[in-house]
């Protein structure tokens, strides 16, 4: 595992990106990468359920395999285990290479919480869609346009889609034998347009969560306007929780946006809950969001955003595969910020003074939760090391 560690992908220029939002944007523009496919596609996804959703992917694959494109799809074998053997039949028999991330294997419970948690397309090696979403239906804005969840992407065209590439070329190499290789990439760096927009790809198997928060954790602390971030699961480490409050105490703008009662894990938002009181007495603005499900994960510090797969928790440095695209660019941080300031407006924030005579229950389920968090988080190291 040591050799991810030396393979940081560099910072390059020359790309453009485009920041997109919820399903009703991120499918479509999916879709249409991968029906413009010439010879290549490559997706990577955590969450596959059988649906509309995955039926409206289902076809765009075959068909771009029975036209000759080769298409090589990696699912997470435990966030796959709802797409059923029907749908998997009709990708294998139009010729889809499709590999199953880290099988669950009975009684080998370490192994089991190694996860491919990356969302990530890459079509001809010359366009990538890094995002947090799923191939389910409940981001479907469609099928779900009262409670779908709420989601961001970041559509790359650049040198950085190259790297991507690379990304997930040591991925499927890790898990499939010489039968399934994928074939070396021909993509140019040096072709693409120097001056455009500067990024990173932040990736890698289980030290690309570390990555991920270790950036993070440094642009926080040499912030000086704004920390804003946004996490389906708030549960952060010792390091990133002192770094915000430091910001704050500065002067630094730091907000937090996070799901509010809908969630899918209400346990998760009780034990993140237990945090609020010391960042709220540092000055870090708490926004919860309320309209539905918030699954986003963007973080903005002044002109550089990261966003992807990452959710800057504990757990997923511990045990994932994260892949986040990092920008550094004004005007994409212009984007990020638009999209913060519209999602504050359906939120509730909590302030320390209305917090502090928060009710008796909601304090014991923080309490309660917060001793599963620590010990979940103790098993987990233990486990880790």
């Amino acid at each position: 595992m040591a050799r991810y560690l030396k393979q940081r992908f560099p910072w390059r220029e020359g790309n453009q990106f485009q920041l997109l939002v919820d399903g009703g944007e991120i499918f479509p523009a999916m879709l249409a990468a991968i029906y413009s496919a010439q010879s290549q596609i490559l997706l990577e996804m955590y969450l596959v359920e059988s649906g509309r959703v995955a039926d409206r992917f289902i076809a765009a694959l075959c068909a771009a395999a029975r036209r000759g494109v080769s298409v090589y799809l990696l699912l997470d074998d435990f966030g796959a285990r709802e797409f059923d053997k029907g749908d998997r039949h009709r990708l294998e028999s139009a010729g889809v290479q499709m590999v199953f991330y880290n099988p669950m294997h009975y009684g080998e419970l370490r192994r089991n919480l190694l996860r491919d948690h990356r969302k990530l397309l890459v079509v001809d090696e010359r366009v990538a869609l890094v995002s947090g979403i799923g191939l389910t239906d409940d981001f479907d804005t469609e099928a779900h346009p009262e409670d779908y969840w709420h989601e961001a992407a970041v559509r790359v065209e650049g040198p950085c889609a190259a790297d991507w590439v690379e990304a997930f070329r040591r991925n499927w190499h890790s898990g499939v034998g010489p039968s399934e290789s994928l074939p070396d990439s021909t993509a140019e760096l040096e072709n693409w347009a120097p001056g455009r927009m500067v990024g990173r790809v932040a990736s890698g198997r289980r030290f690309g969560a570390v990555e991920i928060h270790r950036d993070f954790v440094k642009r926080v602390r040499v912030a000086e306007r704004r920390v804003w971030m946004m996490t389906a699961y708030f549960v952060p480490s010792r390091r990133l929780r002192r770094a915000l409050r430091l910001a704050a105490a500065r002067g630094v703008d730091v907000r937090l946006l996070v799901p509010g009662p809908i969630t899918d894990h209400p346990g998760v938002r009780y034990a993140g809950r237990r945090f609020y009181a010391h960042l709220l007495s540092a000055g870090v603005r708490i926004f919860e969001y309320q309209p539905r499900f918030l699954h986003a994960k963007v973080l903005l510090c002044d002109d550089w955003v990261s966003l992807g797969s990452s959710n800057v928790d504990r757990w997923n440095m511990r045990w994932n595969i994260e892949g986040n695209q990092e920008v550094e660019d004004s005007g994409f941080a212009g984007e990020a910020r638009e999209l913060f300031e519209s999602d504050f407006l359906l939120c509730e924030e909590c302030r320390l003074a209305e917090w502090q005579w928060r009710p008796w229950y909601f304090r014991l389920r923080e309490r309660l939760w917060g001793y599963v968090d620590t010990a979940l988080d103790w098993y987990s190291r233990k486990r880790a090391g």
